[in-house]
């Protein structure tokens, strides 16, 4: 990932209700949820989460696939190790040491 695609993704995620489509996201994992879900769950009228899925969408930290009249969304996890990497890319000044606490924590126990 390069600067320009970080700074649209954290651009995405700099905002309040984004930032809880992306987690909530996460959470689901690979079933994904429907707009409408996504909405009803975080209590955001359909048309305002319409434009945050975009937002999102753009930045490439979610996908989403039609299912007929209703659409997917799903965390985009290669956008989001984009992200980590481009973070943690000249991490620790070539101590990998110090890195690796960081990494025990972003390593997922399921």
């Amino acid at each position: 990932m390069d600067k320009n695609h970080a700074l649209g993704a954290f651009a995405a995620l700099s905002q309040s209700t984004r930032l809880d489509v992306f987690r909530l996201l996460i959470k689901a994992g690979d079933a994904g949820m429907l707009a409408g879900d996504i909405s009803d769950t975080l209590d955001v009228r359909q048309n305002t989460m319409s434009a945050n899925l975009s937002i999102l969408a753009r930045s490439g930290l979610i996908r989403n696939e039609r299912e007929g009249r209703s659409i997917r969304y799903f965390a985009d996890m290669d956008g989001m190790r984009g992200l980590l990497a481009f973070l943690m890319e000249d991490c620790c000044g070539g101590n990998p040491d110090l890195c690796q606490p960081v990494i025990n924590e972003l390593a997922c126990a399921c």
